[in-house]
């Protein structure tokens, strides 16, 4: 199986890694261009390409990107992808970061927002789970500690094939629904960023309060910025003491 990664932030190049370190085959692609990534692709072995060539000849597609990068991809550039690939879309919104997005602000969801400017259909994962973490917090399968993540989307075959992926990198997951339903995994969640186990998860996602999520959002990204510099149990701990009141410590 073939990887792309468009994207290498502190997610992206985390991704990057820990799909080489599983023995995947991955090219990887930003805005600097490939020689931009010439020290990740010593470090790790992945291919520095073009965005455009990024999506040819890839059986999954990482977009980690921010909202406001997606306007100005390339037009028609999912259109060289393959009619099969899985198209994973990572990123959240932050207003702050990406100007105000009307659609979204009135209630469609991050990754159908996404699907709209690519015009293909994505699935949203990995976009609840801080760098740190995502990097370092990977256990075996059937760990009682397991990190589980939130899987949403439309194909529940495809579905099928992300979680493979997500356990061959170190966590367990859980069905969320539809795209339509992902905004229980977007930012102000009480799933965001705490690193639930798979039984945790489960139950959180049953009672998210999708009219909260904007008020958490701003409390989330302040208890973040915080402790930005602080290693992923301080991170996940900032995240779940906005939601504290109503999870099991």
């Amino acid at each position: 199986m073939k990887i792309g990664v468009i994207g290498t932030g502190d997610i992206g190049a985390v991704i990057v890694r820990k799909f080489r370190g599983a023995g995947y085959l991955v090219k990887m692609a930003n805005a600097g261009g490939p020689e931009s990534l010439k020290d990740l692709a010593a470090k790790t072995g992945a291919i520095p390409v073009s965005v455009e060539e990024v999506v040819q000849g890839v059986d999954i597609l990482f977009l980690v990107l921010p909202q406001k990068a997606f306007p100005v991809l390339p037009k028609g550039l999912l259109n060289k992808a393959k009619k099969e690939t899985i198209v994973i879309d990572v990123g959240n919104y932050y207003p702050w970061r990406d100007g105000r997005i009307d659609e979204i602000e009135s209630g469609l969801t991050e990754s159908a927002w996404v699907e709209k400017q690519i015009r293909r259909p994505v699935f949203k994962v990995l976009n609840s789970i801080v760098a740190k973490a995502l990097a370092g917090a990977g256990r075996p399968t059937g760990s009682r500690d397991r990190v589980a993540l939130p899987i949403s989307g439309n194909n529940p075959k495809a579905k099928e094939i992300v979680a493979q992926l997500i356990d061959r990198i170190g966590f367990d997951s859980v069905d969320a629904g539809t795209i339509a339903e992902s905004w229980r995994q977007q930012p102000g969640s009480p799933v965001y960023c705490i690193n639930p186990t798979k039984e945790e998860l489960q139950q959180l996602l049953k009672n998210v309060d999708r009219s909260s999520l904007v008020t958490n959002r701003e409390k989330s990204t302040k208890a973040h910025r915080a402790v930005e510099n602080e290693d992923y149990q301080t991170q996940v701990n900032a995240h779940r003491s906005v939601h504290n009141e109503k999870m099991k410590q």
